[in-house]
């Protein structure tokens, strides 16, 4: 039973209607997720759906915990406990939607492939929807539901493929062996999450830990063949790869600390496949200090 939900800051909240407060008194029929979405059942078909985001977490407190500091968001509280949001930094970007139905939910999808639970004739179908590169399809969530940006390093890793390849250019072996790379990844960090939580609300949640082979772990030995992780920075985002299991050798250039080269620099995985000149990549709009629309540049290799 959701006995009370405290909201200390307002934007988190991005529906009006059915109200939030709507939910108070109503017991939980089941908890699932869509997507990166955490969702919270309720009677009469209304849903609960919150996006953590990239610095949101969720932690288990004594019931009644109080809301103290700029970065707790929500407590939603319940006989045994409370549960409570936070959000690191000052970015805002935490989200809160309430929803009705299947319709409801529906509006949230982004409409990527439950890799889990797909054939690999489905995996290749999604794969094969645009020519994207295989780092930016993993984690766009049209495309797949899910994946984030360390657990796709992972993926593509354990599939020994480079995350500059285009999905376009894959064989069938290729695709194969990144399908079940994906299915192995995710199969092993969610029972080694579990293992590690042992029935206890998982606290410390990161997407940086010393079991992964690349994510997290530029410049540390690969575990399969002894080469520096290398790494490529983009936004907030830092993408890791092993040369050389991963592009043949190739080092691609982490230019994201020149002064001279930031403004210049792409700022998402889109900007990234304009600048590398992806076949039928949109460009975006010139901006200050920036390449002009159509920039087709290859990033700069080393060695």
């Amino acid at each position: 039973m959701l006995e009370a939900l405290r909201i200390a800051h307002p934007f988190l909240v991005r529906t009006v209607d059915p109200p939030v407060e709507a939910l108070a008194g109503e017991p939980v029929t089941a908890v699932g997720r869509l997507g990166k979405r955490i969702v919270l059942s309720f009677p009469r078909d209304r849903h609960l759906a919150l996006h953590l985001m990239i610095a949101g977490r969720l932690h288990w407190r004594e019931r009644g915990a109080a809301l103290r500091g700029r970065s707790m968001l929500l407590a939603l509280d319940f006989a045994g406990g409370t549960l409570v949001l936070s959000e690191a930094g000052t970015k805002r970007r935490a989200a809160l939607h309430v929803v009705r139905g299947a319709a409801g939910l529906a509006s949230l999808d982004r409409g990527g492939l439950e890799v889990l639970a797909a054939s690999p004739s489905e995996f290749r179908a999604a794969l094969a929807r645009a020519n994207h590169t295989l780092k930016r399809a993993l984690t766009d969530p049209r495309i797949f539901a899910g994946i984030g940006n360390a657990y796709s390093d992972e993926i593509l890793h354990a599939a020994r493929a480079s995350p500059f390849a285009l999905t376009g250019s894959l064989t069938d072996l290729e695709t194969e062996r990144l399908y079940q790379a994906t299915r192995a990844t995710l199969t092993s960090w969610i029972a080694r999450l579990e293992a590690q939580a042992g029935g206890r609300f998982p606290e410390g949640v990161t997407a940086f830990r010393p079991e992964m082979a690349v994510h997290g772990r530029y410049g540390r030995p690969c575990p399969v063949c002894g080469a520096a992780v290398q790494r490529v920075r983009y936004a907030e985002h830092e993408m890791n790869y092993c040369a050389r299991c991963q592009t043949g050798g190739r080092v691609f250039a982490d230019r994201a600390l020149s002064r001279l080269l930031k403004a210049d620099w792409p700022r998402s995985l889109e900007e990234w496949e304009e600048e590398i000149g992806v076949p039928g990549a949109t460009p975006s709009p010139s901006t200050p200090g920036r390449r002009g629309a159509g920039s087709s540049r290859t990033p700069r290799r080393r060695g």
